[in-house]
């Protein structure tokens, strides 16, 4: 039993890694990652899904509570890949960028990687992660920089 708790314990860290590259690779932009993975060594791996474009139907709620209902189509590209070792990475992005989406099945399938987890962290995620913090941060000091206080002044009644 105790196993199984530490194992149930070492996917749930595996898919929030997964998960934390993923929010990453998501907001940068191709050629962004394109740099970054071009510094390592990309393992040998096979095309599972050639990478493609479609469409997703887009599913909204009034309110954000309400009742859903179909708010559109968007364009996503998706890719799947599978390294030597076995591992299985996807890729989805929107917009069409076939090249992104196969970057970021490759990524995905590093992350999960015994052999280039850390690489893949050090050299790509973690820099393109400080990197958007930054543009997060110049943002949103641009915007305060902006920002007007208003104040009521209220009468007295008399």
């Amino acid at each position: 039993m105790m196993a199984s708790d530490e194992n149930q314990k070492h996917e749930s860290a595996g898919q929030a890694r997964r998960k934390a590259a993923m929010a990453v690779l998501a907001h940068i932009d191709a050629a962004e990652i394109l740099d970054r993975l071009g510094a390592i060594a990309s393992p040998v791996h096979e095309n599972l899904r050639e990478p493609e474009n479609g469409l997703v139907m887009v599913r909204g709620r009034v309110g954000g509570d309400g009742a859903a209902f179909n708010l559109g189509e968007a364009t996503v590209s998706r890719a799947a890949v599978r390294l030597s070792t076995g591992e299985v990475g996807f890729g989805y992005t929107l917009g069409r960028d076939r090249h992104k989406a196969q970057m970021v099945a490759l990524c995905d399938a590093m992350v999960q990687s015994a052999e280039f987890a850390e690489i893949v962290e050090t050299k790509v995620i973690a820099p393109l992660r400080a990197a958007m913090i930054a543009v997060r941060n110049q943002k949103a000091a641009e915007a305060a920089a902006t920002r007007v206080d208003f104040y009521t002044l209220v009468r007295g009644e008399g």
